[in-house]
C-alpha cells in the first residue's frame, strides 16, 4: 500500500527518485525514528529560495528588487507551502509518530511545509540542483498562474493606498474608536475613512495596526 502511496506522490512531483530511501526520509519525521526529514529540510529550505529567486529575476526583469523580494517571501512562506501539501496530499504520505497521528500532526501546518522542503532537498541529494528545481516549479508555476502577481505579498493597507493612488484620490484616514480589554489583552476598533468616496469600515484587533489592516481590508474589498 505505501508503495503505490508513493508511486503516485512521484507521479506528481514529476520525479522518480533512484534512491527511493531517501523518499522515505523525506515523509519522515522526528517523532517516528530517528532518520528524519529536518536535514533534508535544511537542505531543501535553500534550493527552494534558490530557485524561486532565480525564476523571478529571470520571469519579471521590470520588477525592482524590493518587489522581488516581496514575492519571493511570501512564495517561500509556510502558508505557500501548505497548500501545495495540500494539492498533494502530502499528510496521506507522513511517517508519524503515534502522539502526532492522534494529534493530527498530518494537518498541521509546520508539519507539512517542512516536508515539503524535506521533498525538494531529497531530490537535490538524489539527482542533483537541475532535478530539484524541475521539481519545485512543476509545483509553483502552476500555483502561480492561480494568484495576483501584483498584489501577492501586499497587505491591505498598501492595496487600499494604491488604488486610491491610481484613481488620483486622497488617502484614507483610520480612527480609534474605540478599545477594550486588560492592557496585555488589548483590543482595538478603527475606522478607516474615504471621504471622498463616502465609504467608513471598521476593523478589530489585538493591536491598531492590526486593526486598520481589517478596516483596510473591508474597504478595499468595497472597491473591487
Amino acid at each position: 500500500m505505501q508503495t503505490n502511496l508513493n508511486h503516485k506522490l512521484c507521479e506528481q512531483l514529476g520525479y522518480v527518485f533512484l534512491q527511493p530511501a531517501l523518499l522515505q526520509r523525506a515523509l519522515t519525521h522526528r517523532s517516528y525514528a530517528p532518520e528524519h526529514n529536518e536535514r533534508l529540510e535544511f537542505l531543501g529550505d535553500s534550493v527552494l529560495g534558490c530557485v524561486i529567486a532565480n525564476y523571478l529575476y529571470n520571469t519579471f526583469p521590470q520588477l525592482s528588487e524590493g518587489d522581488l523580494s516581496r514575492l519571493r517571501s511570501n512564495l517561500v512562506r509556510e502558508d505557500t507551502l501548505v497548500t501545495l501539501a495540500q494539492q498533494l496530499n502530502l499528510g496521506s504520505y507522513l511517517k508519524l509518530g503515534e502522539g502526532e497521528r492522534k494529534s493530527s500532526g498530518f494537518r498541521r501546518p509546520s508539519i507539512l511545509a517542512d516536508a515539503v522542503e524535506a521533498l525538494f532537498g531529497a531530490v537535490l541529494l538524489d539527482s542533483g540542483f537541475t532535478a530539484a528545481e524541475k521539481v519545485v516549479l512543476g509545483l509553483y508555476i502552476p500555483y502561480l498562474a492561480s494568484v495576483d502577481m501584483q498584489t501577492l505579498g501586499k497587505d491591505a493597507k498598501t492595496l487600499l493606498q494604491e488604488y486610491l493612488q491610481a484613481k488620483r484620490l486622497p488617502l484614507p484616514n483610520y480612527q480609534v474608536i474605540a478599545t477594550g480589554g486588560l492592557a496585555h489583552e488589548q483590543s482595538f476598533q478603527v475606522e478607516c475613512i474615504i471621504q471622498n468616496l463616502k465609504i467608513t469600515t471598521r476593523g478589530t484587533g489585538s493591536s491598531r495596526r492590526n486593526a486598520e489592516q481589517q478596516a483596510a481590508l473591508a474597504a478595499y474589498q468595497q472597491l473591487t
